[in-house]
């Protein structure tokens, strides 16, 4: 199914519903479209710090285990 959508009910402070809603009127943009913008970003966000945190670290051969020599 490709573009499937799920409805989901989200708690919010009366306060942040307040000022999303006015920031999504500025925008002139619905605040379904506001919250779905800001999930997507979130998701990419995260998928990006989740492949910088991946480091190779080079096997060094020591001559005498435990020591670097």
């Amino acid at each position: 199914m490709l573009n499937a959508f799920m409805r989901i009910t989200l708690d919010l402070p009366e306060a942040t519903y307040r000022q999303l809603k006015s920031l999504a009127a500025r925008r002139g943009v619905t605040m379904k479209q506001m919250l779905r913008s800001a999930a997507e970003k979130e998701i990419v966000a995260a998928s990006h710090r989740i492949e910088r945190r991946r480091v190779k670290v080079p096997i060094l051969k020591s001559k005498e285990p435990g020591t670097l020599t």
